[in-house]
C-alpha cells in the first residue's frame, strides 16, 4: 500500500531532518555532510571512534561510538531518520553489520549502505570486481531487519579517481606518466564527490511521501529500496588526457605512455588480490570498469535532469583531481586499497 503524509501520526513532518554520516570526515562523507548542512534543512552528526583524530565539516555534530560496544552506537542512533554508511575498503568486515544491526535496534527507518560506483543491476561486474556479492548483502541484510535502503551508482569519483595514482586511471602526475587501457577509447561513467554530495542531499532533501494521492512530486519514497543513478562525466581515458594536457599545458612530448591490454590488466591486479597483495585491487577494479564490452556506463539511467542537478566542466573537475594528489599520497591506506 502507497504511504501518505495525510495518513500519518499527528505531529508528522514530512521530511528528513535528522542524518547520521559514518564516516563524515572523509573522502566522500565530507562532501555529502556539506552538502546536507547546505541545504539548511538537515542536522548532521558524525559517528566517530572514541579517541579519533578526525575532523568533520564546520556544523557537523559529532557523536562517540566503541565498535566493540553496540550500546554506545544505538544510543548515537537514536531518533535519527537516515544513517548513511561511507567507510573506506580496509575497514574491518564485519563493520557495516555492526553498524546495521544498531541502527535496526534504534528505530532507524532507512539506510544508505557502503558502496558508491557500479551498477547494481550489472551482476557479472559486480562479481567480477568482488563488490558485488558484498553489496547485495548488505541492501540484503538492511531489509531483512526491516529498514529500507537507497543507494548511490555514480561510477568513479572522477577526481579521486585521476589524483589516485596509476592503479586507477593510469595517471601518474608525479611521473608525468599514463598507462592507457587498450586503446584509451573505452567510455565508463565518472563523478565528482561534490556531484555525489549534491544528489544524496537532493535525495534527502524531497518530502518523505507524497500529501495524498494526487500528489504526483518526486518523494524520498520513490527511491526506496533502489539506486539513485547519477553522473558527472562518460569519458574515456583519452578524454581525460585531452582534458590533463589544457589544464597542465603540456602536450603528448611530455608524457611517459605506455598501452596496456585491458583483460590483461584485471587478470594481474585479480591474481595479486588472491594471494593477499590488496595492491592489486584498484588495479583489476578500475581495468574491470573500462572492458571495451561491457564498460561501466551509466549513461541509460543517470537521474541528472530528475535531480535537477548542475551540468559540470570537465577542466575544472580535472584541476581539482590534480590538486588533491598530495592529500591523497598523505592518506597510505588510500593509496594502497
Amino acid at each position: 500500500m502507497p504511504k501518505y503524509a495525510k495518513n500519518q501520526p499527528v505531529n508528522f513532518k514530512n521530511g528528513v531532518e535528522r542524518v547520521a554520516i559514518i564516516g563524515a570526515g572523509g573522502t566522500i562523507g565530507s562532501h555529502i555532510a556539506k552538502a546536507l548542512l547546505k541545504t539548511g534543512r538537515h542536522t548532521v552528526t558524525a559517528l566517530s571512534r572514541k579517541g579519533s583524530g578526525n575532523t568533520f565539516p564546520e556544523g557537523v555534530l559529532v557523536a562517540s561510538i566503541d565498535y566493540d560496544d553496540e550500546t554506545t552506537i544505538v544510543a548515537a542512533l537514536k531518533g535519527q531518520q537516515f544513517l548513511i554508511i561511507t567507510m573506506a575498503p580496509t575497514a574491518p568486515r564485519d563493520t557495516h553489520s555492526k553498524l546495521v544491526q544498531a541502527a535496526s535496534k534504534a528505530g532507524v527507518p532507512y539506510v544508505m549502505p557502503n558502496g558508491y560506483a557500479g551498477d547494481i543491476d550489472n551482476i557479472k561486474l559486480g562479481e567480477d570486481t568482488l563488490l558485488g556479492p558484498i553489496a547485495k548483502a548488505n541492501r540484503d541484510e538492511i531489509e531483512r531487519l526491516g529498514m529500507q535502503w537507497i543507494t548511490v551508482c555514480c561510477g568513479f569519483w572522477y577526481d579521486y579517481s585521476l589524483a589516485g595514482g596509476d592503479a586507477r586511471f593510469g595517471f601518474d602526475f608525479d611521473k608525468r606518466s599514463l598507462t592507457i587501457y587498450d586503446d584509451g577509447s573505452t567510455k565508463s561513467s565518472t563523478s565528482t564527490l561534490a556531484q555525489v554530495g549534491r544528489a544524496v542531499a537532493k535525495v534527502l532533501s524531497l518530502k518523505e511521501f507524497p500529501e495524498d494521492e494526487n500528489d504526483s512530486s518526486l518523494t524520498l519514497s520513490t527511491f526506496l529500496n533502489k539506486a539513485v543513478y547519477l553522473k558527472s562525466f562518460v569519458v574515456s581515458q583519452n578524454d581525460m588526457f585531452e582534458s590533463v594536457k589544457r589544464v597542465t599545458g603540456t602536450t603528448d612530448a611530455d608524457w611517459m605512455i605506455t598501452h596496456e591490454n585491458t583483460k590483461k590488466r584485471y587478470e594481474d591486479g585479480l591474481a595479486q588480490v588472491k594471494v593477499g597483495n590488496m595492491a592489486g585491487f584498484s588495479k583489476m577494479l578500475y581495468a574491470r570498469a573500462f572492458y571495451p564490452d561491457d564498460s561501466n556506463n551509466l549513461s541509460a539511467k543517470t537521474q541528472n535532469e530528475l535531480l535537477e542537478l548542475p551540468d559540470e566542466s570537465l577542466d575544472e573537475s580535472t584541476q581539482a583531481g590534480i590538486d588533491l594528489v598530495k592529500e591523497l599520497q598523505l592518506r597510505v591506506e588510500r593509496m594502497a586499497a
